[in-house]
């Protein structure tokens, strides 16, 4: 190739590099702006009160565990599980026969001592027995007498009667069993329940000794219901690492034309006043937290352009707000739906303003 054609090539080439740096330009040029990126946005709110959940459970009012005071054989259990009983209505008996023959025996015992004593009464009256014979046999009566009237409690312990109206949760023994004196068979329980019980811990206990504290409750077979609830007691201490043990009376006019039963579960919310009267809370959804650490927040401006801003969080309280200690201020807007796809000074368009 001569020095002319090389050349010739080389003005090609750079003609043609020219003329695609143009086009790269141009294209670059034409690519319209992105638009936008969508966002929901929440307002920055002071916080006047906390509200901390807890989940708790109704427990019975009245519960006993019935057993028969003496040793003996069941000669029959007269409900099942599930049965509601009136107060007073038998529930379980002993085969009776040994007691009545116990009783038939004292009895016996203590018509002699009556006897005797009678005797010896009317032999005093003539001075013809002294007074130690006289005191003896008094003495013998006293016994006797005590004797047949214990022998006769024990014959009416031989029944099970239920000591309030209530529902039979669950029967241990069986006809023709033999059971012991103490030994449980069934549990009574009352099947209103105007208590709640759940635990809480330890850095809340405090809120329970605040005259401003209100509690409220919402079961999970009612939960367009709030009943509001009182301190009924607690626990100062701890047997475990779950909690402190606090119990809730809910008032029983108010729970009347809904079916609250022991068992039932439910949410405790506590409402507390705030301390600290600056505080702000957003949603749980705001916090922006980077793999490299720290805890933000989008910040929308009045240009709808967003700026990340660093904050000190606080509790969590309701079901999805965190109070911010630092970093915000009431009436600001917050990004509270894709943090994690924002970028600084990007713009937005708001979907729920």
């Amino acid at each position: 190739m001569g020095k002319g054609q090389f050349f010739f090539a080389m003005r090609r080439y750079l003609l043609l590099f020219s003329i695609l740096l143009c086009c790269v330009a141009c294209r670059r040029h034409s690519t319209p702006p992105l638009a936008p990126r969508p966002v929901k946005v929440a307002t920055v709110q002071a916080v006047d009160f906390l509200d901390r959940d807890f989940a708790g459970m109704a427990t019975a009012d009245d519960a006993v565990n019935m057993a028969f005071k003496i040793a003996g054989q069941v000669a029959a259990v007269d409900v099942s599980k599930g049965d509601y009983v009136s107060r007073g209505e038998t529930l379980a008996r002993l085969d009776p026969r040994d007691v009545e023959l116990q009783v038939a025996a004292d009895r016996a015992q203590y018509e002699r001592a009556r006897s005797q004593f009678d005797r010896v009464s009317r032999l005093m009256e003539h001075e013809a027995v002294s007074r130690q014979e006289y005191e003896s046999a008094e003495t013998a009566l006293v016994q006797a007498r005590s004797t047949f009237e214990n022998a006769s409690d024990l014959l009416s312990q031989t029944t099970l009667r239920a000591p309030f109206a209530g529902v039979i949760e669950r029967t241990y023994v069986d006809t023709y069993q033999r059971v012991t004196a103490g030994q449980t068979i069934l549990r009574l329980v009352n099947p209103i329940s105007t208590t709640v019980e759940f635990t809480m811990p330890e850095r809340s206990l405090s809120l329970l000794s605040d005259s401003l504290t209100r509690f409220t409750v919402r079961f999970d077979n009612y939960p367009d219901v709030r009943f509001s609830a009182r301190l009924d007691t607690y626990a100062k201490t701890a047997s475990d690492a779950s909690g402190f043990p606090v119990s809730l009376k809910l008032d029983r006019m108010a729970i009347a034309p809904y079916n609250i039963s022991p068992g039932m579960t439910c949410q405790v919310t506590i409402r507390s006043a705030d301390e600290r009267t600056k505080d702000v809370a957003v949603p749980l959804t705001a916090i922006y937290a980077p793999a490299e650490g720290g805890e933000y927040v989008w910040v929308v401006s009045s240009e709808d352009r967003v700026e990340r801003r660093a904050v000190r969080l606080g509790d969590v309280f309701g079901r999805d707000r965190v109070v911010v200690l630092s970093g915000l201020n009431v009436g600001e807007e917050v990004v509270v739906a894709g943090v994690y796809r924002l970028t600084e000074g990007e713009r937005v368009k708001i979907l729920n303003r």
